[in-house]
């Protein structure tokens, strides 16, 4: 392709976007200056309509990406401050237009407890790699399954999948396919065995994340709505989540190998592996290790024992490793802050539709007491399924949750048939974190696909097979946990 064609390709790409984001502002502006009476939603003030519109921009900013998914995030925080709170312009004010949020509250969705939870997931990580304590785990815990080709690939899905639960499932999978790298020099280059170790990676990494509550995005955003002093109160903490959860992850991991087997068999019964990588000893790789211990300790310990709760803990790392100089300042460039971003606003969304009263007076007026409750559970999954392969899952999740929120307080006792509200809302982060068809579903996946060893069908029927069955596998776990009540 010639430097013209690209510049043009180039121009075009944009100027698509710039299009897509100027329609995107019109259909907000008509949502915004609907008459009051077009939603049906009896006693909707005009602060609750501006909220439906900021709602509906971030929904196709979301969808079609025409913007990066952090500076929607960003934009409707922004917007909120300056239209819909106590210190918005003048010209958004007025009498009798509802109450109006508190920018204080909008900006502090950035620095919610759930965003320290999850900016330790990062920090762990950071010290992890630096300290070389990843590959130490790494080099031991592959020893015990041998040469032999197919428990190789096992020890790969159960590593990555346990890495996946307290580092982020990108570094994850870029840190596992590094090892791989001299394993696929001892194996024929036309065989499947490469397809099925190369699959292994990003299936790990995405199912492995369902295990903690920190493993990836929507957890945390489920948590955020589930834990809500102001909602629904269940004070779910990381042990109550690992608890049930990880049993999950260990079913599914052991199926994708059965499958990874069937799909893909190894014509070389044996691989002799060796992992290579950098291990700094002294005193800063103990106080790594002991911090990580100590960590998922009080994170694992109920809060009733220990007196400290999950978020809380959070810090402890952040502060240990600062003190002792483990994280630097230019350490802290590698935390992703365009995922902080994307969960700051969801978080912000669910902010606005609670606090301006937008939930009450929809569940006063929408009767969904007279939804099924099977119903509401098969079409969120399924959305947030088929959304999660073509967009982020995390922003997927920001957008689901707080209308699922609003819905379930609707339904009330009537969701106890499926197990409660638990059950749709930790249902979405199942249905995010198994969307893995694509190429472009996860960035798990688009890093084993860069390898050049895998083709989209392979991803695709990996994907979708081991997906459907992790989806469905996850939703009787949800069933049955709600109609036994072991969670909240």
């Amino acid at each position: 392709m010639t430097e013209n064609e690209t510049n043009r390709m180039t121009n075009h790409f944009e100027a698509k976007k710039v299009w897509q984001l100027l329609g995107i502002a019109l259909v907000t502006s008509i949502v915004w200056n609907l008459p009051i009476t077009a939603f049906g939603i009896d006693g909707l003030t005009v602060v609750q309509q501006r909220i439906i519109a900021i709602f509906a921009f971030a929904t196709l900013a979301w969808l079609t990406e025409c913007i990066p998914a952090w500076a929607t995030s960003l934009a409707i925080m922004t917007i909120m401050c300056v239209t819909v709170s106590e210190n918005s312009l003048e010209f958004f004010k007025g009498e009798g237009i509802g109450d109006l949020l508190h920018s204080k509250d909008i900006m502090a969705s950035f620095a919610d407890p759930i965003i320290m939870l999850f900016l330790a997931g990062f920090i762990l990580a950071i010290a992890a790699s630096k300290s070389g304590l990843d590959t130490l785990l790494a080099k031991n815990m592959i020893r015990p399954f041998g040469k032999k080709s197919e428990n190789v690939l096992l020890g790969f899905l159960i590593i990555t999948g346990l890495f996946s639960m307290f580092i982020s499932n990108t570094a994850t999978a870029a840190l596992m396919l590094t090892f791989l790298t001299p394993v696929f020099a001892a194996l024929p280059a036309n065989g499947k065995g490469r397809i099925a170790l190369t699959m292994s990676i990003p299936l790990a990494a995405n199912l492995g994340g369902m295990g903690t509550p920190i493993g990836t995005p929507p957890n945390m955003i489920a948590l955020k709505f589930l834990n809500d002093p102001e909602g629904l109160n269940l004070g779910i903490g990381f042990g109550e989540w690992a608890m049930f959860m990880i049993p999950l992850v260990i079913i599914i991991i052991f199926i994708a190998w059965r499958m990874l087997l069937i799909f893909f068999p190894f014509s070389k019964k044996t691989i002799d592996l060796e992992i290579d990588g950098e291990i700094h000893k002294g005193w800063r790789m103990w106080v790594v290790i002991a911090t990580f211990v100590v960590t998922i300790l009080l994170w694992v310990i109920p809060s009733k024992l220990t007196g400290i709760n999950t978020n809380t803990v959070a810090m402890i790392p952040m502060g240990v490793f600062a003190i002792t100089g483990v994280i630097t300042a230019k350490d802290l460039q590698q935390i992703d802050w365009s995922v902080i971003w994307m969960v700051a606003g969801g978080f912000a969304l669910g902010l606005g539709m609670n606090g301006s009263g937008l939930a009450d007076v929809a569940i006063e007026s929408i009767p969904f007491a007279n939804w099924s409750p099977i119903v509401i559970l098969l079409i969120s999954g399924l959305i947030c399924y088929f959304l999660s392969n073509f967009i982020s899952n995390t922003a997927t999740a920001a957008l689901l949750m707080p209308i699922l929120a609003v819905v379930c307080k609707g339904m009330g006792d009537k969701l106890s048939v499926i197990g409660g509200t638990s059950t749709v809302l930790i249902g979405i982060a199942i249905a995010a974190s198994t969307a893995m068809c694509l190429p472009i579903s996860t960035p798990p996946n688009a890093i084993a696909y860069s390898t050049g060893l895998i083709k989209q069908k392979d991803m695709l029927k990996a994907g979708l097979t081991c997906g459907i069955i992790s989806l469905v596998l996850g939703y009787i776990l949800l069933f049955t946990i709600g109609e036994l009540h072991l969670l909240g």
